[in-house]
């Protein structure tokens, strides 16, 4: 039996109490939330948020893309959104590597260097920065004054905001040290 598999059994159980059929589809919270997909982030959990109450929007490293735009483009025009949370972590994977150093690799495997870029970075809290500046210069975002990033401890459980207004470091290295604090 493959995890997929397992998978679609706790689907099943899920399926058979299941009572959020009424759950409207705009958040109840008025919040969407832009985390990383690293599987010790339990968003839900780590924010207190049942089913309904936010957007949660992820992928690697929680970095401020133009489908993320598209995403909270979406979710705050059209479903009433208009905060935005975004969640780094220690420990992340992001830090460990150079998009170039990646991108040569997948090159040397597949004869193809990726356009896309992989938005590695060399420090957590100057992303959370980097990505709240980027958001608040987006022209196709309604709501750019409630935005707060957090840098989750991967070890601890505990969310530390980030302070937005300080200067970014201009570390430049994809190999680091120590993680975010």
């Amino acid at each position: 039996m493959s995890a997929t598999d397992d998978l679609l059994d706790n689907n099943a159980a899920y399926a058979a109490s299941f009572n959020r059929a009424g759950t409207p589809t705009p958040p109840a919270r008025g919040v969407a939330v832009v985390a990383c997909m690293d599987a010790r982030l339990h968003v839900s959990a780590i924010l207190g948020l049942e089913v309904g109450d936010a957007h949660i929007i992820r992928n690697a490293g929680g970095v401020i893309t133009d489908d993320v735009i598209r995403s909270l483009v979406i979710s705050q025009r059209l479903l009433g959104t208009d905060e935005i949370i975004l969640i780094h972590h220690t420990e992340c994977g992001m830090l460990t590597f150079t998009d170039d150093a990646v991108k040569a690799q997948i090159k040397a495997e597949t004869g193809i260097r990726p356009a896309f870029a992989l938005e590695a970075f060399p420090d957590a809290e100057d992303d959370i920065r980097q990505s709240i500046a980027r958001l608040k210069a987006s022209p196709f975002l309604p709501h750019r004054d409630h935005i707060r990033g957090f840098v989750y401890d991967v070890g601890t459980g505990v969310l530390h905001e980030v302070d937005a207004d300080r200067e970014l470091t201009g570390a430049t290295s994809g190999l680091i040290e120590s993680t975010a604090h």
